[in-house]
């Protein structure tokens, strides 16, 4: 692929851990989210609603039966064949081994047939940048924060690869407190997204808890005591389904009082004047509502991704891949996954 080129359009492909993703996108520099093609999703929260949570095994081999019929569906969706592909990226980490590697073989296997080149993508720069999908998209430089099932952390971001961690959660992530405390209250699969709705019918101050770690300086996160507090006071309370809305809505204010607290500190501490929230916990009402009133008050501007890809998929995938190939970047033929990846350690594009 030429790197002056943009005119070929990138598949890109997310399988990193629960949802199969695949999209289409020409990456346009004057207008980025007009490059979007096709964009194809498959949930796998059916395949694991008995179980509670993700089941390893059978994600990587719903993502072997889904992957590649949703190529085929974004190739049709866009009216293209697979000859008029420029580039496949793939997620290669962080996420589940067997479900990346699904996503890496077949995405490498699809570069190496048609002749074009490959990209490992970062499946939190994929999340990162999903704002540039957008018609009015961030620039550098801004404050990210990332907050997905497995990960809060907070980003300084001075341009394509050039990141800094200024916080990072030290045990249990909000995404996986909301799931975790969800499900202690008895409430179904995913829980995350049920206790946010259920939290609409709380009453305001019925219950209070703390916002960890806001009390002492620094910009990491730890979830793991408040979901304690909220088990401690659901074992004590009268479990009726008041209570039970009650206690949500106090939950879901302290995660978000300390995501707001932790973003206005990076951004004083950085200079920055730009916040990029994105992720799956991104998605929740009471944290935009929040942080864009926070900004209106303080000066800073709040850029989402919008709710569909707030979550994994595919479309972040392409973009982050396709900016990279477009800089020259592309892996060999060997398939590698990292699930574990440190986010600073990527090239600047």
């Amino acid at each position: 692929m030429d790197t002056s080129d943009f005119s070929k359009p990138v598949l890109g492909i997310e399988t990193s851990c629960d949802e199969t993703g695949v999209a289409l996108l020409r990456w346009q520099p004057d207008a980025p989210g007009r490059g979007l093609l096709a964009h194809v999703l498959y949930s796998q929260i059916k395949l694991h609603a008995d179980y509670g949570g993700v089941v390893p095994e059978l994600a990587s081999r719903d993502h072997v039966r889904k992957l590649l019929p949703l190529v085929r569906e974004a190739l049709a969706q866009a009216g293209l064949a697979p000859a008029d592909l420029g580039g496949v990226a793939y997620t290669a980490g962080p996420g589940l081994v067997g479900a990346l590697l699904v996503g890496a073989a077949a995405g490498r296997a699809l570069a190496w047939a048609l002749g074009v080149p490959a990209i490992g993508v970062h499946h939190m720069e994929g999340h990162l940048l999903a704002p540039l999908l957008e018609d009015d998209p961030p620039a550098p430089p801004f404050v990210a924060l990332l907050v997905s099932g497995g990960h809060s952390m907070l980003v300084e971001v001075k341009g394509i690869g050039r990141y800094r961690i200024l916080g990072d959660t030290l045990d249990d992530a909000a995404g996986e407190a909301f799931d975790k405390t969800a499900k202690l209250m008895g409430l179904p699969y995913p829980g995350g997204p049920a206790l946010a709705k259920l939290a609409e019918q709380g009453r305001p101050g019925a219950f209070h808890f703390s916002r960890p770690m806001t009390d002492r300086p620094g910009l990491d996160f730890s979830f793991s005591g408040l979901k304690t507090q909220v088990l401690l006071a659901w074992q004590q309370s009268d479990q009726s389904g008041q209570t039970r809305a009650d206690v949500a809505r106090a939950f879901e204010e302290a995660i978000v009082d300390t995501l707001v607290i932790k973003c206005r500190r990076a951004l004083e501490a950085t200079g920055a004047r730009r916040l990029v929230i994105a992720g799956g916990v991104g998605a929740n009402r009471r944290l935009r509502a929040e942080l864009a009133a926070a900004g209106g008050r303080e000066g800073f501007r709040t850029y989402f991704p919008r709710l569909a890809f707030c979550t994994d998929n595919g479309a972040m995938i392409a973009l982050a891949g396709a900016i990279r190939l477009a800089h020259g970047q592309h892996q060999d033929e060997r398939i590698q996954v990292f699930p574990r990846w440190d986010l600073e350690s990527l090239p600047a594009a």
